[in-house]
């Protein structure tokens, strides 16, 4: 139960400003509030800074999620907590359309493995984490509007280290696919524009190798698992919306956003298949966008000590 006073004024602050209907509060309830313990045992149990990833395809309502948890964790625990995006280690335009240049002009749009700075990821993650003297660091931030990282006047600086990150991603903690599933397109953009596979395979590699040392410092993932393929689609254009109400531009037509999603396709796909089976906690997300129901498998502080 949440109790009344200040967990109740900061969540009821927290739905205003993010929008979101008076009902949100049964999800913090149910959802955030019982994570936030399993993060807090698994923290007390490491004895150390712990890394959760937060997988979730796009419109799923990770980020609205990630930040309640870190908020959870900060007031009602007491954990120093950051939330870091894979969206905010995006290349640049210029990167990306020289990336395009030297493999395949699909890589020019943001989106698949291989469109992030994972080195810098990493770099991250080592100085979120590691104990030692306080230092400020300074987090990296994409601004969508202009499909470019945001100016350094425009960054926020925290204190590192903390307790705990959250690492919220789209395809966080994704294996690659075998090499036989690469093999057939899964929709028209793979068909007309990456017919001999060189862009999904390149995407693929890049799972296998340098996103796999970056996802392999998880200590636990959750995944927002969607009802279907086609609710991405949807719950992305109403996230184009409110891009559109927040920075009054006009954002991507409904034409672009379509082809933009399907650059995600094969791996939310994959992804679905898979990751039930690989995260520590699975949220069911209904048609109607709510979470309906969570089921867990081992968390670091479940395990038989040594």
């Amino acid at each position: 139960m949440i109790k009344p006073g200040k967990s109740k004024t900061w969540i009821d602050e927290l739905q205003r400003s993010e929008g979101l209907p008076a009902a949100y509060t049964a999800t913090v309830v149910d959802y955030v509030a019982p994570l936030a313990g399993r993060i807090l045992k698994s923290h007390t149990f490491l004895g150390r800074p712990v890394i959760i990833g937060i997988n979730g395809a796009q419109g799923s309502g990770k980020s609205t999620f990630a930040l309640f948890v870190a908020r959870w964790l900060q007031q009602e625990l007491a954990l120093r907590t950051v939330v870091l995006s894979l969206d905010d280690l995006y290349l640049g335009q210029q990167d990306r359309q020289a990336l395009g240049r030297q493999h395949h002009p699909l890589l020019g749009t943001r989106g698949v493995p291989g469109t992030h700075d994972v080195g810098l990821g990493i770099e991250l993650l080592d100085v979120l984490t590691v104990t030692g003297a306080p230092r400020d660091l300074r987090l990296p931030s994409f601004d969508k509007a202009l499909d470019d990282q945001s100016r350094p006047s425009e960054l926020c600086t925290i204190e590192a280290p903390v307790d705990v990150v959250l690492f919220e991603g789209w395809c966080v903690g994704a294996p690659p696919q075998p090499e036989e599933d690469l093999k057939d397109p899964v929709n028209e953009l793979e068909e007309q524009e990456d017919a001999e596979g060189v862009w999904r395979s390149y995407a693929n590699d890049q799972l296998g190798g340098d996103y796999a040392k970056l996802f392999g410092r998880l200590d636990a993932l959750i995944m927002l698992r969607v009802p279907a393929l086609e609710k991405v689609l949807e719950w992305r254009e109403l996230q184009e919306q409110k891009l559109r109400d927040k920075t009054s531009t006009n954002g991507m037509s409904p034409a672009e956003l379509r082809r933009f999603v399907m650059h995600f396709e094969r791996l939310t796909l994959h992804m679905l298949d898979v990751m039930p089976a690989r995260a520590n906690t699975v949220i069911d997300i209904d048609h109607r966008h709510r979470m309906v129901a969570m089921s867990h498998g081992h968390w670091p502080f479940e395990q038989a000590a040594p």
